[in-house]
């Protein structure tokens, strides 16, 4: 079982084998300004080290809406308007001054020259096995993106199966994802266009390398590719051209059809039809023996419907597994079974076996039961036995039961950190799993499901020790008294100081757990004498569905309370002050650091604010926007526009509170949370803010997940580090502590 990431997410570069396709579902909706708390409006001001400078002029309009009986004002709503050349020459003038003045920040060149030292490496992926051959990424230091190999046999020569460097001279195109058969002889792979989500699909044979000029299949946003056994053809998901339906509508227009080898695309089988509705998902999973089809229907990330039906037919009737549960459920077929994972009457998940033969909900038989202290992270059929990922107290516990339940084994991790689920296929022994820390660099390891025991297969090798550094996990309380995790990363024998530079980040939503990871590019922060904390908030996934339902829809409040907690936390133990305490967030992320922002300006020295949601009454107007209205609700709802309103940061700006210094990054082509919020938040807070700066800085030919050069990633991550520095008055503490 492999849990879906969210459409707002953030997708970042990975070393991992095949990428796993994210339902990204979009954001956007208009609202009304409210006062904020008097404790906000009030806030003593947070002092920038830099002066205000000179922004682009920019327009104010008498536009708004009266939704639910409230005027919504909306001053800039001519910035949604990317067509525009008005807002075309706006944003050229905003990335100009932005560019211009991260340039000039004291240390940003050092930053640079030592992430380029940390992020151009050799890394290898997971292989996966098909037929006779395994396929595998590998990242070359001398690249800016991943490339593909395929290896004949185990011990075989390699041989370069995708680069994705050499589509482009500009590096516009992605690879997207890639699905060897189970034979091993073809490969689908997508491409994503100006490295935003659309993608269209090709085939590749493995042996003569050549792409079949007959296969290109366009409207594969959504898609993965699921083989027949015998490799004459897959299921995708496919969507209607941009254009021919609305934006905001379009996800609703989804089918799932199959696609033969070698025939028109086209003329593909339509396998289930549309449902209509742009807040749900579908797709179909064929199983390894080609009997069983298997269709999920996502309602958000809440619930979802099974049905499934005989795999070796053309057509036929659809059995239901399950329908209209206030739960989700995930399937693995193998032997004849499903394996079903369920949060059902189970926050934290339990997994039953089902007879295909009996489906009805009675016949279920509970063979892993849900614990009450640790969340069942995933759980899916390797080498014939359930492998297993827990989370407690967001740290990962390994465990290989047999088919009925049967502890086989718990696997020894080497530290405290986040492992990966098992990968490898249901029928064969060998598999591979991924272990990490904060201060653990990514390992790989092979092992017998059957008889245990480790090999390591890659360790991740850079220009760092770090052994240097050391985790801590403290415990914030959130205004309602909730325990709210907090890791903070720090020099071994570095003792708390309020004038130390902090780096807080957090996400908060969508199921997504955010674990124990080693990062390269934080080093830098590190080196010069900074700390790193990344908060655990509700909305995510680390404590089960309780957790996640603690801080989404009309609760989303919960999310920045608690990464409010954390900083407070933070800066009662005396690790910095909120004059030297930076933010940072991407996508829903961003929501997050601009509500906490404009909530407590008195508590940040400094906001980074990257592909964010912002203005969270329109958000369902835009991009992928309808698809996330399950995670936060929409303003066409009277309660749901109540609470909306409540901390949507685009209304809650006022004139003249000395907001934190703040950068804004966007991008371009990203169409899954659309950049007019980044446009409009950064009007609003350069013409209202008494503090400053605030910046709007724009990626060109990226999408939501930035551009996937690693050399883009570089030059943002060092205006984003010396942009906090210079802000918060710490380059020269910087330089010393890395000279030291």
């Amino acid at each position: 079982m492999a849990r879906r990431a969210d459409c707002a997410a953030m997708q970042r570069p990975s070393i991992a084998g095949i990428a796993a396709i994210a339902l990204f579902t979009g954001c956007a909706a208009s609202q009304t300004r409210e006062p904020r708390s008097d404790r906000a409006a009030n806030a003593s001001p947070v002092v920038a080290t830099r002066a205000r400078p000179s922004y682009p002029a920019t327009r104010k309009v008498d536009a708004k809406d009266i939704l639910h009986g409230v005027t919504v004002a909306d001053p800039y709503r001519w910035l949604e308007d990317a067509k525009s050349p008005e807002v075309q020459s706006w944003m050229e003038a905003q990335d100009d001054l932005a560019r211009g003045q991260l340039k000039s920040m004291p240390g940003r060149e050092a930053i640079a020259d030592r992430l380029r030292q940390l992020l151009y490496y050799d890394a290898l992926g997971t292989p996966i096995h098909r037929g006779n051959r395994y396929f595998y990424t590998r990242r070359l230091a001398s690249k800016e993106k991943a490339i593909v190999y395929v290896r004949e046999g185990s011990r075989g020569a390699e041989r370069v199966l995708l680069d994705p460097n050499a589509w482009t001279k500009d590096g516009s195109e992605g690879l997207g994802g890639f699905w060897p058969s189970w034979d091993g002889k073809r490969v689908a792979f997508k491409i994503r266009h100006n490295n935003s989500d659309e993608t269209t699909t090709y085939l590749l044979d493995v042996d003569t390398l050549e792409r079949s000029p007959l296969d290109v299949i366009d409207g594969t946003k959504y898609a993965g590719a699921s083989w027949t056994p015998s490799g004459d053809g897959f299921y995708y998901t496919w969507i209607p051209p941009a254009g021919s339906v609305s934006v905001a509508d379009r996800p609703g227009e989804q089918v799932v059809k199959f696609h033969r080898i070698g025939e028109d695309p086209a003329k593909d089988r339509v396998v289930v039809d549309k449902i209509g509705d742009p807040t749900t998902f579908q797709d179909v999973e064929l199983s390894l023996d080609g009997h069983w089809l298997v269709r999920t229907v996502r309602h958000g990330w809440r619930s979802t419907d099974v049905s499934f039906r005989d795999g070796r037919e053309q057509s036929g009737t659809w059995t239901t597994l399950v329908s209209g549960k206030d739960a989700i459920y995930e399937v693995e077929v193998f032997h004849d079974r499903f394996y079903v994972t369920t949060n059902e009457a189970a926050p934290n998940q339990r997994v039953f076996a089902v007879d295909p033969a009996r489906p009805d909900r009675a016949s279920w038989l509970e063979i892993v039961p849900e614990r009450k202290k640790a969340t069942l992270e995933s759980a899916g059929v390797v080498g014939g036995k359930l492998a297993l990922v827990y989370l407690e107290d967001v740290l990962s516990r390994l465990e290989i039961r047999e088919l009925d339940g049967t502890l086989a084994r718990e696997v020894p991790l080497p530290d405290l950190g986040t492992a990966s689920a098992f990968v490898g296929r249901p029928d064969e022994d060998e598999a591979y799993f991924s272990f990490q820390s904060f201060t653990v660099p990514i390992t790989i390891y092979r092992t017998s499901v059957v008889q245990g025991g480790t090999q390591v297969f890659f360790r991740l090798d850079i220009p760092v020790d770090p052994s240097r550094y050391a985790t801590e996990q403290l415990f914030a309380t959130s205004k309602d008294g909730t325990r709210i995790p907090v890791f903070l990363v720090h020099a071994k024998g570095q003792k708390p100081d309020k004038d130390t530079p902090a780096l807080l980040t957090g996400y908060g939503g969508f199921l997504i757990s955010e674990r124990p990871a080693f990062k390269p590019a934080v080093f830098p922060w590190l080196e010069r004498g900074g700390v790193y904390a990344l908060a655990v908030l509700r909305g995510g996934g680390e404590y089960g569905e309780e957790w996640h339902r603690a801080g989404m829809l009309t609760k989303k409040q919960n999310v920045f309370d608690d990464f409010t907690a954390a900083a407070e936390k933070v800066i009662k133990d005396g690790w910095t002050s909120p004059a030297k305490l930076a933010i940072s967030g991407g996508s829903n992320g961003g929501l997050l650091v601009s509500a906490a922002e404009v909530q407590r300006p008195d508590l940040f020295g400094a906001v980074l604010c990257g592909v964010p949601l912002i203005d969270m009454v329109r958000y369902h107007l835009f991009g992928s926007g309808k698809t996330w209205i399950s995670e936060y609700g929409s303003a066409d709802d009277p309660e749901q526009f109540k609470a909306i309103l409540a901390y949507s940061p685009m209304q809650h700006v006022k004139q003249g509170v000395r907001y934190p210094p703040t950068l804004l990054l966007s991008a371009d082509a990203d169409d899954r949370v659309d950049p007019m919020h980044a446009r409009k938040f950064a009007a609003e807070l350069q013409e209202a803010s008494a503090g400053g700066p605030v910046l709007l800085r724009i990626e060109r030919h990226s999408g939501h997940g930035g551009s996937d050069l690693i050399k883009a990633t570089i030059e943002r991550t060092a205006d984003e580090y010396a942009f906090a520095l210079a802000v918060t008055g710490s380059p020269e503490r910087s330089r010393s502590a890395q000279a030291h």
